[in-house]
């Protein structure tokens, strides 16, 4: 088991085009700048849920932290229609790192609390946009993906007052930035994760607390296997 942090994975090389509907949507949700994930991570987020479908892994499919929705646009849209998925954000400006989060950290939400913080492109950072859920969820349309018809619900409120499964997780993907909100989700998930399931963490390479927070997960757990492609994939052994 893991008690050091993982490698940075040297994967190279573009999206395979056997999927040409799902590369469009991929590419459609970067076009439209509603993610900042690159399109090969999404291609590979992508390729898991594909994986959990096909093993008929049983259990709900759950993104925590969606920004503007582009890769829990990818999700609904891979997953089965009748699968259950819940989106889960403030939908609004992120919370506060504590303690446990590095300099790095402090200094991005230093920048991002003083107002100065920037979208992709050039656009308004997600966080600073009134009405963000609306927005998202005229995201999911404008891709074609309709949240009823794709069993999709968007839950809004801090990670420590909802995410708290009940049921069977086939898929989870946890974009949360700092420790906290990293340690809440993979304590709260991986007991409900099913055998051959997964947790894809988005921010482990990137940010000091979601590094902390997975390594002190991984240190602790005896039925998780590790496939460090562009981002970790845990999968439940």
């Amino acid at each position: 088991m893991p008690t050091r942090p993982l490698n940075r994975p040297t994967v190279t090389g573009r999206l395979a085009a056997a999927d040409l509907a799902g590369l469009a949507l991929i590419y459609r949700v970067r076009r439209r700048r509603l993610t900042l994930i690159p399109p090969e991570v999404l291609g590979e987020l992508r390729d898991r849920m594909r994986a959990v479908e096909s093993a008929r892994v049983p259990g709900s499919v759950i993104e925590a932290g969606c920004a503007l929705g582009g890769s829990a646009i990818v999700l609904a849209a891979t997953k089965r229609r009748d699968r259950p998925m819940t989106v889960h954000d403030v939908f609004g400006l992120i919370p506060p790192p504590t303690d446990a989060d590095g300099e790095d950290v402090q200094r991005r939400y230093e920048r991002i609390a003083a107002g100065s913080a920037t979208g992709l492109g050039g656009d308004v950072y997600y966080g600073y946009q009134e009405n963000l859920r609306d927005r998202v969820a005229q995201n999911f349309r404008n891709c074609g993906v309709d949240l009823d018809e794709r069993n999709v619900t968007l839950v809004e409120g801090l990670f420590q007052d909802t995410v708290r499964p009940t049921g069977p997780v086939a898929l989870a993907h946890v974009d949360g930035d700092w420790y906290e909100s990293v340690k809440v989700c993979l304590d709260r998930i991986w007991p409900r994760v099913s055998d051959g399931g997964a947790v894809v963490v988005d921010d482990y390479f990137r940010w000091s607390g979601c590094r902390k927070a997975v390594d002190e997960f991984l240190s602790s757990r005896s039925d998780v296997r590790v496939e460090t492609l562009r981002r970790p994939h845990l999968i439940k052994v």
